[in-house]
């Protein structure tokens, strides 16, 4: 009896554990995300807002596809700190090159894979004139490369002589006086890559996420735009077609094409700034305020206004940039070109442009163009007439009925003398009294 009482307990067990709910193994989201070409801050913008999107969806793992040519370091720096922070799976995919910024962003990840072919490294720091970078940027540079190598358990040596020529490396082509650049099978065997893959499939494959949910996320119109705004090269344009197109609007009669592609050009350069998150509302409704006071300045006498405005035009321009100097050179650049500009015209075309027109008196008063500034009476030399007042020397003759303001030629001469008129010289008409003699 005992026994089938163990029997039956046995099958309800069973039974009830039959009826509880399955739990199924949860499937692993992957984000693939896309670095490409030029590292500058727009890249930084899409790459935090990826990152953000991944965490939220609750995603175990972020790839970072990099195919990159280098870029601007303070983009880098930001980018990698948002890779190190975030605590997802970070790997990257090196599928064509990793070089310079592109080196130290993939330095970031927990794992680097690399597709045969592949490069990663020469990562030296250079200005925007491409001179090397002063020592103070170089040592910046070095420590963080250092940091990123260390921080995943890689040997820094091999980081540092990306940036540094003077390590002496030739095992691996980096003799001293030149910058590592590894290959595939160099960077996996000095450990700086886990694996060299023929594709994402065989990524996958070692990554053991082939039945992986897994997303791709690509950058938006609006984010590859302005990533192409916000590129080095690019602002000084927008800023010298802004300051241009400006110029020529004062040399055009009404609101022409000229006037549009200044302000379409200014737009573009907030709005690129702004999607980025380098600016903020702040700086684009200081602009508009300061076109504002330089309008007024028409109206309202003193300059202080106009001085305003100005001001606060060109502090709006550097606070939506987070590189004063790069604003400052690209300001000089469009102020410049605006300059020039404005010199062509006025001496080439300024007569014959009707904003010059009214505000340039273009008329000559010459005696060609009817004008007599003082009346010429030559016709008086060799006539006679009586001082109607005393000359001391300087009083009134009357020659023809006509009273005429004299001077002598330095004598006293009383009135009701006879004098002769001996030289005009356009208002001032000489006497002599009349039989004297000339010295």
């Amino acid at each position: 009896m005992r026994k089938w009482s163990v029997i039956m307990f046995l099958f309800l067990g069973l039974g009830l554990i039959s009826f509880l709910p399955q739990t199924e193994a949860k499937q692993q989201m992957v984000y693939v995300v896309p670095i490409e070409d030029t590292v500058e801050k727009g890249l930084n913008a899409f790459l935090s807002r990826s990152i953000n999107t991944a965490e939220e969806e609750g995603a175990d793992m972020i790839i970072f596809d990099v195919n990159t040519p280098g870029g601007a370091v303070d983009a880098a720096g930001k980018i990698a700190k948002s890779i190190s922070e975030t605590k997802l799976h970070t790997v990257a995919f090196v599928n064509n090159q990793a070089l310079s910024a592109g080196a130290y962003i993939s330095l970031s990840a927990d794992e680097i894979y690399m597709v045969p072919g592949a490069t990663m490294g020469a990562a030296a720091v250079i200005d925007s004139a491409g001179n090397a970078a002063d020592k103070k940027a170089q040592s910046y540079w070095l420590a963080a490369l250092k940091t990123a190598a260390e921080q995943n358990g890689r040997d820094p040596i091999y980081a540092q002589a990306m940036a540094d020529e003077s390590i002496n490396l030739p095992k691996y082509g980096a003799e001293k006086g030149r910058l590592l650049t590894f290959t595939a099978e160099q960077a996996e065997k000095a450990g700086y890559s886990e694996g060299t893959v023929a594709g994402r499939a065989e990524l996958y494959s070692r990554l053991g996420i082939e039945n992986a949910d897994i997303r791709q996320l690509d950058e938006s119109f609006a984010e590859k735009l302005a990533r192409f705004i916000t590129h080095p090269v690019v602002v000084p344009i927008l800023l010298t077609l802004a300051s241009i197109g400006l110029v020529m609007e004062l040399y055009t009669p009404g609101f022409g094409l000229p006037g549009l592609t200044g302000m379409l050009s200014l737009l573009l350069f907030f709005y690129g700034h702004m999607v980025s998150g380098l600016a903020g509302y702040e700086s684009l409704l200081l602009f508009v305020a300061g076109v504002i006071l330089i309008i007024l300045e028409v109206f309202v006498p003193g300059g202080l206004v106009g001085v305003l405005g100005l001001a606060g035009v060109v502090g709006s321009l550097f606070m939506a940039s987070d590189n004063v100097s790069h604003m400052a050179v690209s300001l000089l650049i469009a102020f410049a070109a605006a300059l020039i500009l404005s010199i062509i015209l006025v001496k080439v075309f300024g007569r014959k442009m009707k904003f010059f027109k009214k505000i340039i008196l273009t008329d000559s008063t010459s005696t060609e163009s009817g004008y007599i500034s003082n009346r010429s009476r030559v016709e008086l030399i060799g006539k006679t007439g009586l001082a109607a007042t005393d000359l001391r020397p300087s009083g009134t003759v009357i020659i023809d009925d006509e009273r005429i303001d004299v001077v002598t030629e330095g004598s006293f001469i009383s009135k009701g003398t006879t004098v002769k008129v001996i030289k005009t010289e356009g208002s001032r008409i000489v006497v002599r009294e009349a039989g004297q003699l000339k010295d």
